[in-house]
């Protein structure tokens, strides 16, 4: 089978991504697009959707770049359902995403948005080599706040808590995220964040961190723990002055397409001269 009839065959399966006895959200669902031979995998958030990371997509895709959005379970539909979910489910659709890409790619590129940022890291630390380099834009690994050791013990007492969405300092932008946060699933996200945290050495790959300096959802301990544990030797870290913390839909969107666009670019090109030479 070609790559464009397995690309065909994916997006005529995009509405049953991520099972759901719910309704996709208008917005929310999963964006493939482009048929070149890099492709980037892009990863939305915690109780978020494909929509927060739509644009950057887009862009990507009218770079030359064969992009996969998937929708993650739980993600997009309601927060009662994400409540069933757990963050295997969650790593499970970023990963079946990946391999597709792999299968028609010569070189795939992660991207993620927050939790996305957390589930990006986790492949390149699964998957070692076949992940030719990294974007996140305050990715989310861990939490000082310390509400969050309540969590074993509340999320019994009561399903949900306010939700976290909406920090885009521009105006009148919806990201599209839930208005609640499931708590059996946050639970489930500190776990995720301890397993990526204890493998964090076996990161190597090119990195490159968009950090917001007003991000009211992600505190500064990810991006120490990220900077202290991995191994990248080909790291940068590009500050948002204008930007909180859903920064891929705020003032600095174009900034993090552009840049990370020519920095999957030069990856790419990297690797064919290497290829050549030999």
């Amino acid at each position: 089978m070609s790559a464009l009839s397995r690309l065909v065959r994916r997006r005529a399966a995009v509405p049953d991504d991520a099972p759901t006895t719910v309704d996709v959200a208008p917005g929310a669902e999963p964006y493939f697009a482009g048929s070149g031979a890099l492709g980037v995998l892009l990863c939305h958030g915690f109780t978020g959707s494909p929509q927060s990371m739509r644009p950057w997509a887009e862009h990507l895709a009218g770079a030359g770049f064969q992009v996969a959005l998937p929708r993650l379970p739980g993600h997009g539909t309601s927060w009662q359902e994400m409540n069933r979910t757990r963050w295997t489910d969650w790593y499970a659709g970023a990963d079946r995403a990946f391999r597709d890409l792999r299968e028609d790619c010569d070189q795939v590129f992660v991207a993620g948005l927050s939790m996305g940022g957390g589930l990006a890291i986790r492949l390149a630390e699964q998957h070692g080599d076949a992940v030719a380099g990294l974007s996140v834009v305050n990715p989310s690994i861990a939490s000082a706040d310390v509400r969050m050791r309540a969590l074993p013990v509340l999320r019994h007492v009561v399903p949900s808590l306010g939700g976290v969405s909406g920090d885009i300092a521009l105006p009148d932008i919806v990201e599209g995220a839930y208005e609640r946060t499931p708590l059996h699933a946050a639970w489930s996200l500190m776990h995720l964040w301890r397993d990526i945290q204890d493998h964090l050495d076996r990161v190597d790959q090119p990195l490159l961190i968009f950090k917001s300096a007003r991000d009211k959802v992600v505190d500064p301990s990810s991006l120490e723990l990220i900077k202290k544990g991995v191994r990248s030797t080909d790291l940068t870290i590009v500050p948002l002055e204008r930007s909180y913390h859903v920064a891929t839909l705020d003032y600095d969107a174009e900034l993090i397409f552009e840049t990370s666009s020519a920095f999957f670019q030069r990856l790419a090109s990297k690797e064919s001269g290497r290829v050549a030479s030999q």
